[in-house]
């Protein structure tokens, strides 16, 4: 039987946070936390409302799956993230030991594999999981940025 619950799946689910951020003004990155088939943290950008440079969506997950869990380490989970972390979030992602990272599009600039960001060494990372529709939601909202300015 196959599993329903595979990275696309759970790739929508963090593309609905994207969405969400995109809403309220925000870079539309979104991500959430998994384990055992089962959604522990949802979040999406929020620097702009909180008025902080560190409320990426991978921080805020972080936080909320810690929470949930009880401890800071996060093995046994899976983050999915619409966009490939930056430097900052996966240096928290190293420190939280957590074990799978799905992205989706690739920050040619400012991610992780550009800046050659280590990783936990178990951490396993899978990227361009529906690249296409995390990219156009990006391109989108920073054409209508431009358009207003």
């Amino acid at each position: 039987m196959i599993n329903p619950f595979d990275d696309t799946y759970y790739m929508k689910k963090a593309l609905q946070e994207a969405e969400a951020a995109y809403e309220k003004g925000e870079i539309p990155v979104g991500a959430i936390i998994v384990i055992q088939d089962r959604i522990i943290a949802r979040a999406h950008n929020l620097t702009e409302l909180l008025t902080d440079v560190t409320a990426h969506a991978e921080m805020q997950a972080i936080t909320a799956a810690s929470n949930f869990l009880g401890g800071k380490y996060l093995i046994g989970c899976t983050l999915y993230v619409t966009l490939e972390p930056c430097q900052m979030c996966a240096g928290a992602l190293y420190w939280s030991q957590i074990s799978k990272i799905v992205y989706g599009a690739r920050d040619e600039v400012r991610g992780c594999i550009t800046l050659n960001t280590t990783l936990h060494p178990k951490t396993q990372l899978v990227g361009g999981v529906m690249s296409d529709e995390a990219s156009l939601l990006l391109k989108r909202f920073f054409t209508e940025k431009r358009n207003l300015n």
